[in-house]
């Protein structure tokens, strides 16, 4: 798997969602499928099947977070705010409108909170630009061209 560049906060989060799903849900679904053993006939069994699907729901995403947290590259806070890189704050302008952005793993990405993945077409825009440089983003909507005026 390639490294998930991740925030230390991120994979802190990551760390205790692993702890929560291999103790108390990984109990709380074992106690769900004892009762539904308990119901009788296990072929015919809506309880015990339901319980069984979210035992292997809850497995995988063990797995899953295991192997996030295995290859977790964290983002330093100690970089070059010259340059944009994994980790950094944007400020840009697009005509009138300025947005912040802050470029991090594809696993905290929320666009809403301004926390864009460094997968997405515009954080690879972004990387390794300087202030007053120039960008520009293909879209759906076509071409935007972005002014960057601040690195954090």
């Amino acid at each position: 798997m390639v490294k998930q560049f991740i925030t230390k906060d991120g994979l802190e989060k990551l760390k205790q969602e692993l702890i929560y799903l291999k103790t108390e849900k990984r109990q709380e679904i074992s106690k769900r499928i004892q009762d539904a053993k308990e119901l009788g006939d296990l072929s015919e069994n809506a309880e015990y099947s339901e319980a069984k699907e979210q035992q292997a729901l809850n497995e995988g995403k063990i797995s899953e977070t295991e192997e996030i947290v295995k290859n977790a590259q964290t983002i330093s806070n100690n970089h070059n705010s010259n340059t944009v890189n994994v980790g950094s704050t944007v400020k840009v302008k697009n005509g009138k409108s300025e947005r912040t952005f802050t470029i991090v793993g594809s696993n905290e990405a929320d666009p809403s909170k301004g926390l864009i993945s460094n997968e997405t077409p515009l954080a690879i825009s972004f990387l390794g630009q300087k202030v007053n440089n120039k960008v520009e983003v293909e879209t759906p909507k076509g071409k935007v061209e972005y002014s960057i005026i601040e690195i954090k």
